[in-house]
């Protein structure tokens, strides 16, 4: 079950962007690849400040496309935009403190996909902190606190989130200590996520219904890409560059949270262009060969924007 309608032009479209991309690439096998796709026809509900209520908002119906959106995925730094989402809502409902560092490390986070900033958010979010391994009962305690974030996207009673698991930070080198237990012996308590659970978070983001329209649009602000040469020349780590960013226009415009390992490459965007009915996009990928290949996701954003011009 999805929060978009299947709809048979994008099927048809979706299914030759897949195809299309399986033999450009051949080493992308169908299994390590998943796409949710997600059209905005006018009225568009999105992006309007939060003008709908959640339950105007909600009722609106988008139709949709995805292959494999519901296989569970290691998300890498995409599950920022969970982590994103719930400090918000535990700030906008008191549960913490607002700080000047916490909003930066809140920035860092997106704006840089930062881990040692997603570290402290974790950290504030679930009452836990890293460190040495525990004696098993408050290592019990340790783990429920650490859970919340999924106890709390499970009370959203999204289908699309059954799926999904959002207990981990985000590591550059690994976990040590306590990670490492939790993490599991075979990396099985590992986050997960699918395209369509990312999508539906997305979508909720760009139509002002995260937490609030106000702290929506704070992460919209978070998530905006610039497509300007120079300023992506000048930082690397640009979050565009071999992601779908790459894929666009100059005269489009960005909202997207991407994430790279040596194993996965991801990116999900909310995507504007002129005189084309906004959409969603979000791509996963999987393999040590494919991870390191930049051309991947730009050509599928080339071909999912040339088809939103034939809709």
């Amino acid at each position: 079950m999805t929060f978009f309608r299947d709809d048979e032009q994008l099927k048809s479209l979706g299914d030759r962007i897949v195809e299309a991309t399986l033999v450009e690439f051949p080493e992308l096998e169908k299994n390590q690849l998943a796409l949710t796709w997600v059209v905005y026809d006018p009225p568009v509900p999105v992006n309007t400040g939060g003008a709908l209520s959640p339950e105007a908002f909600w009722q609106h119906e988008v139709r949709g496309y995805h292959y494999r959106g519901e296989e569970r995925i290691y998300p890498a730094s995409v599950v920022k935009l969970f982590y994103l989402v719930a400090i918000h809502e535990w700030l906008d409902k008191g549960m913490i403190q607002p700080s000047a560092e916490l909003d930066r490390a809140i920035r860092d986070m997106i704006v840089d996909s930062s881990n040692d900033a997603t570290s402290l958010v974790v950290d504030i979010l679930t009452g836990t902190t890293s460190g040495p391994e525990l004696p098993p009962g408050p290592f019990e305690t340790w783990k429920y606190q650490r859970n919340i974030v999924n106890r709390y996207y499970k009370s959203l009673g999204w289908p699309e989130l059954a799926a999904v698991n959002i207990n981990q930070k985000t590591w550059c080198d690994g976990p040590y200590g306590r990670e490492r237990v939790f993490l599991g012996e075979l990396m099985e308590n590992r986050n997960m996520l699918t395209t369509n659970a990312t999508a539906r978070l997305l979508h909720a983001i760009v139509g002002g219904v995260a937490v609030s329209a106000t702290r929506a649009q704070a992460m919209m602000e978070l998530m905006k890409r610039s497509l300007d040469e120079e300023e992506l020349a000048a930082n690397p780590d640009n979050q565009v560059s071999g992601f779908l960013g790459a894929g666009l226009p100059k005269n489009a415009k960005i909202w997207s949270k991407a994430g790279h390992t040596s194993f996965v490459r991801h990116d999900a965007a909310y995507i504007e262009i002129p005189d084309r009915q906004p959409y969603l996009l979000v791509v996963f990928t999987e393999g040590r060969q494919q991870s390191k290949n930049e051309a991947i996701l730009p050509f599928i954003s080339q071909q999912v924007a040339a088809a939103v011009s034939k809709l």
